[in-house]
């Protein structure tokens, strides 16, 4: 590992703010203009979902996370902490302990994370920033604790165990045969590092996450900036073996979970960089997502944008949330009038999760608050059924456009 001193990562930080400053001129003091009828919806959207994982809270049981529900039979399907859903459960609880103080929801989510402590150690996945910053980091944010920050940073390490600098990239699925595959997802879990950076002085988690970017963004992307969800590299040389899907419909369609989470990805990667390249890229993204003219009116993607089946195809919640969140922190970085799309395509969203049809009734849907996402259809998993991750951020997208210009 790369040592710099706190010293140096701090004057760093304040260099890049200040060109990111002259980059964009007056972005970080413009006045949005938030809906306002839609921000008592957002409140009773957040009374809501807390009341449902009170639900929810009673039906868990003690040594598992809950994964999804099926209607037909009532039953709750849960997880280990091994699956890579397991930190949502926790961090949405904290979100939600966040907004109304309720110490039985903080209660909940500090038993969770004692289940889920032993993850840090898990070198056997890629999705540990999804696993233990959306739980640990939300809690190190709101109760302040040194094993926090140290199971954070075990974390990160055992993350960093998985990059091959030769392919330029973290491993996310292994496998028995000669390929290193690579998911567009893993952009989700480059958070973890950066916050390790900054905690510890130790450059290497940055440098890896910025060289993972790099070599998504030149070999996952297509000249529409729509993205593939696999790539197969040679392990030895880095070489481009294969491009490829697993959960969309087909190897050149664009998948719409997969096209939301490089959204979210490379903004959070020009917030910690203040890289214009990065800010280019995601604004290329969103810009592919919102022109797409299979993107319904109510701003709820189809599971994927290439369905040969649309209109008569599964929507997916999840990909709205991700995208409505994401689209909120994009609106922060750019001028006004890009920005203010942002916002209400974010607020349209937000609205037609809020609606009925995905919107679930309290005491219902198993304690889920969203209804209506598909997990991997190709492979018969979850579909048509409510998520954690999909509940988490919709949950952020909620409290980051309630919090618009604070």
């Amino acid at each position: 590992m790369n040592k710099i001193s706190i010293n140096t990562i701090t004057k760093i930080s304040f260099i890049a703010a200040g060109l990111c400053l002259c980059i964009n001129s007056g972005y970080a003091q413009q006045k949005l203009k938030a809906d306002k009828s839609l921000l008592p919806v957002i409140q009773n959207d957040l009374s809501s979902a807390a009341a449902q994982y009170h639900y929810m809270m009673k039906r868990v049981p003690v040594d598992s996370f809950p994964k999804s529900y099926h209607t037909t039979g009532d039953s709750l399907e849960t997880s280990n902490s091994g699956w890579w859903c397991s930190g949502f459960y926790p961090g949405t609880l904290l979100f939600l302990y966040q907004q109304n103080h309720d110490k039985a929801l903080l209660s909940e989510s500090n038993r969770m994370l004692k289940l889920l402590t032993k993850e840090q150690y898990n070198t056997t996945t890629h999705d540990l920033g999804f696993m233990m910053y959306c739980s640990f980091g939300n809690a190190e944010k709101i109760e302040p604790r040194p094993e926090y920050k140290q199971i954070l940073i075990n974390s990160a390490k055992s993350l960093s165990t998985r990059f091959n600098p030769k392919v330029g990239c973290i491993r996310s699925w292994d496998s028995k045969k000669p390929e290193y595959i690579v998911i567009i997802d893993n952009m989700m879990n480059l958070e973890l590092l950066f916050w390790a950076t900054k905690v510890t002085g130790d450059s290497s988690f940055y440098k890896i996450a910025v060289k993972h970017a790099n070599t998504t963004m030149k070999n996952h992307f297509r000249a529409d900036y729509s993205s593939y969800h696999v790539i197969d590299y040679n392990p030895t040389t880095g070489q481009v073996l294969r491009k490829r899907t697993k959960q969309g419909y087909a190897d050149e369609s664009a998948w719409a979970r997969g096209q939301a989470w490089g959204l979210y990805g490379y903004t959070v990667m020009y917030r910690e960089t203040k890289d214009k390249k990065y800010l280019d890229q995601a604004n290329h993204i969103a810009k592919f997502i919102l022109n797409n003219p299979n993107l319904p009116k109510d701003g709820i993607p189809y599971w994927d944008f290439n369905l040969p089946g649309i209109p008569n195809a599964l929507r997916d919640a999840s990909a709205g949330a991700v995208l409505s969140s994401a689209l909120l922190e994009l609106s922060k970085y750019n001028n006004e009038q890009l920005a203010q799309k942002y916002v209400n395509t974010a607020g349209l969203i937000i609205r037609s999760l809020s609606s009925p049809q995905y919107l679930a009734k309290p005491g219902t849907n198993g304690g889920f608050i969203l209804k209506h996402s598909v997990g991997n259809l190709p492979e018969n998993s979850e579909i048509d059924m409510p998520l954690t991750y999909a509940d988490y951020y919709f949950v952020e997208a909620l409290i980051r456009y309630k919090n618009i210009n604070k």
